[in-house]
């Protein structure tokens, strides 16, 4: 599982493919991804959007913006830890995510960034 400390907060990421949402002859790969979001600081912090680069082997590059993760802007407080999970289709069987998190301290208020590592998007049949 690839994880990565940047401003005191953990991101750990894992991805597994969806052969049962999956339809490969149509070129649709579904994959799910799990991500631990752990503050090692010590002062809460609120997840407040995050940027995706999510690369497709047949299809390049995409980036994905948005507010909060799954419809929620969590407040992360020191010594704890938000995980969610969420899924990426790609037209192909071998794809990578990367990117940022955009966070705010809850006592200065100051923002900051922290990345997300990269990780592979490969369905079980390239794994041989």
């Amino acid at each position: 599982m690839p994880s990565l400390i940047t401003n005191n907060i953990k991101i750990s990421a894992e991805s597994k493919y969806q052969p049962e949402h999956s339809s490969p002859s149509q070129q649709h790969f579904l994959y799910a991804y799990d991500i631990v979001v752990q503050n090692h600081g010590d002062q809460p912090v609120k997840l407040l959007s995050r940027i995706w680069f999510v690369t497709d082997s047949l299809a390049g590059t995409k980036e994905i913006e948005g507010a909060g993760v799954v419809g929620q802007c969590p407040v992360i407080l020191p010594g704890q830890s938000f995980t969610y999970q969420s899924w990426c289709p790609l037209i192909s069987e071998i794809g990578r995510m990367e990117g940022l998190f955009y966070m705010q301290s809850m006592e200065t208020l100051d923002r900051f960034e922290v990345i997300i590592p990269s990780f592979e998007l490969v369905a079980a049949p390239k794994l041989n």
